[in-house]
């Protein structure tokens, strides 16, 4: 009797693994609703950045990374920008608004540029304190990737090809 049971049982088990495994697959992390307010004032709604692969990118002047990777963030913008790619730089709260916008400016960032002065942003995208971290996100704004530390760009290259149909 006992056999037979644990028989019966198998079947039943499996199921809801498998039940569980899918609705984990199709639940997958969305962006948070957040509205950024760029340096120069412009407002950019969750409902703008629809239909769009966005990268959102910590960063603070004073980190290395950030910087180093700044240069290859600019190139992977102006490449696929027009292929529907966004991507938002958001500066650390801590980060001092006048060095934001003079190294935005002396760097020609082409891409919005926001100041995470109360720290709001980057505690509705899990408490961000690391730079640069990013997360990139598809058309339907389902999280593909969270990078903390310099972005692989060769892979990112990759992934966006891939998302953007290029």
């Amino acid at each position: 009797m006992n056999h037979l049971l644990k028989k019966s049982l198998l079947p039943v088990i499996v199921i809801a693994l498998l039940s569980l495994l899918a609705w984990q697959l199709s639940h997958k992390p969305t962006a948070p609703d957040v509205t950024f307010t760029t340096i120069d004032g412009r407002e950019i709604s969750p409902a703008a950045l629809k239909g769009k692969v966005v990268l959102v990118n910590f960063w603070a002047t004073d980190c290395p990374g950030c910087i180093k990777e700044m240069p290859q963030l600019i190139n992977t913008y102006q490449q696929y920008h027009e292929k529907g790619l966004e991507i938002i730089a958001v500066a650390m709260h801590y980060d001092q608004i006048n060095q934001i916008i003079n190294y935005s400016k002396s760097q020609s960032l082409p891409f919005p540029v926001v100041h995470d002065a109360s720290a709001d942003i980057s505690n509705q995208f899990g408490q961000v304190s690391l730079t640069p971290t990013a997360f990139i996100y598809n058309k339907q704004g389902h999280l593909l990737q969270r990078t903390i530390g310099e972005l692989d760009f060769n892979a990112l290259q990759q992934l966006l090809n891939k998302e953007l149909g290029t």
